[in-house]
């Protein structure tokens, strides 16, 4: 069988049903939260012992938590495969950019009738700090969304403290003594609030816990968020602190608005820890691994809680890759693809239902974000399964037994494994060539 015709046979099985009816169940909104640079060692349902997360523990255990969600190694490709549904070596093109054209979760929303938000980070234009590339990207409305506030659309400014945002199109200015974070969540609830009759889909890519590590209101006010600076470990914590926070602020909202019942809460994070941050996980030490494609840099929370429909505190150990994002969601809208849009994940709504599924067993990664700086971003093409990992260049890893992938397995063990996910790799989609500046017709 030639490998085009078993990634074409993959590709089916993943999306089979999208192009459909869908589920006859009544579509519920959707909110998706995505933090930024945080692995499952810092979360207490995950058996993190160093930070406080008491809203998402909450969330898990009034929900399902799983246990096996693997994201790219870096922002901007994790942002394109999550919002796409295809792997990076189908449509990444530069660090910073959506490619033109592509569609997303939010345009099967709208395409299903639901109103769309954004709030939070961006990161998809390509703003003016990325010269060559800047505005080469995607604009939050033609990704999808009627209404946004975003950092970093066209203009690379601060985040957190007097931040600066665009919303609905237009640049704001600085707002003085405000706090990013408060920002987008105030915009999120405004638009829950004026969409209480029709079924909405909002998306929170959130700005935290992302560098600058810095003080939050739990702590400080705009006039001395400088002052005293505790260590980048404490700031760290503070930070997941007020995560969370926000996160059951905008729970307590929807409980509020008597919408939490038809909501489908999703968390998850866009890739591991900052390097060098330090946390325990269940009696161990674990140092982020931010950009690598470790599981320090790779292992996500992936939390959805749906009151009523989900059962409350189930662990689900199937792998979950960040393109069966959008089938995921295509399918709870009772939306649908449009013929011919090629969809590299598998729907795991099944699984939020109670039911089996389609469970994967294995899952692809290709990452490349900035080949101008290999040290710090390596290259890096691997299939997994739970337990095992072989990359592109013949280098097989247990990873439960060495996470650190230290010690790469001989090449007479485990074979069974190695063919499997040899097989896997040889069906995916060829590398694309790096591209050092936009092409002319971008």
């Amino acid at each position: 069988m030639t490998r085009a015709l078993i990634g074409m046979l993959a590709l089916l099985a993943g999306c089979a049903g999208l192009n459909g009816s869908g589920s006859t169940k009544a579509p519920p909104n959707i909110l998706l939260i995505m933090a930024d640079d945080i692995g499952v060692e810092a979360f207490g349902s995950y058996g993190g012992e160093s930070w406080q997360t008491p809203h998402l523990d909450a969330l898990a255990a009034k929900g399902m938590r799983f246990t096996q969600c693997y994201s790219q190694p870096l922002c901007t490709p994790s942002r394109v495969k999550l919002m796409t549904g295809q792997s990076n070596l189908r449509n990444y093109l530069y660090f910073s950019i959506l490619q033109p054209g592509e569609r997303t979760f939010a345009h099967a929303a709208q395409d299903a009738g639901y109103a769309t938000v954004a709030a939070g980070k961006w990161q998809l234009l390509g703003a003016e700090h990325y010269k060559d590339w800047a505005g080469r990207g995607t604009t939050p409305g033609q990704a999808g969304f009627d209404s946004w506030c975003l950092w970093q659309v066209t203009k690379y400014a601060p985040r957190y403290w007097n931040p600066i945002m665009e919303v609905d199109g237009v640049l704001q200015p600085v707002v003085q003594d405000g706090f990013g974070p408060d920002e987008f969540c105030d915009h999120l609830e405004q638009f829950i609030d004026q969409h209480t009759e029709q079924p909405f889909l909002a998306y929170f890519p959130m700005a935290l816990v992302h560098t600058p590590l810095v003080h939050t209101p739990l702590t400080r006010t705009a006039a001395d968020a400088d002052k005293n600076q505790a260590s980048k470990q404490e700031r760290f914590g503070e930070m997941v602190a007020y995560m969370d926070q926000v996160v059951g602020r905008l729970i307590a909202h929807l409980e509020e608005a008597g919408l939490r019942e038809n909501t489908l809460v999703i968390f998850l994070s866009d890739n591991g820890t900052t390097r060098g941050i330090r946390s325990q996980q269940n009696g161990r030490k674990v140092v982020g691994g931010k950009a690598l494609p470790t599981n320090a840099g790779t292992h996500v929370p992936l939390i959805a809680s749906w009151p009523g429909t989900i059962e409350e505190g189930v662990v689900c150990d199937d792998l979950i890759d960040l393109s069966d994002f959008l089938p995921t969601l295509v399918e709870a809208m009772n939306s649908t693809l449009p013929k011919g849009q090629i969809c590299d994940g598998r729907s795991f709504l099944p699984q939020l239902l109670g039911d089996e599924g389609a469970p994967r067993e294995h899952i692809t990664i290709y990452s490349n974000p900035r080949p101008e700086d290999p040290k710090k971003n390596p290259r890096s093409l691997f299939a997994r399964d739970k337990r095992f990992k072989l990359y592109d260049d013949g280098r097989l890893f247990d990873c439960v037994e060495d996470p650190l992938e230290k010690h790469p397995l001989e090449k007479t063990e485990r074979a069974t494994v190695r063919n499997h996910l040899q097989r896997a790799l040889d069906a995916l989609p060829p590398e694309p060539a790096h591209l050092a500046s936009p092409p002319s017709d971008l």
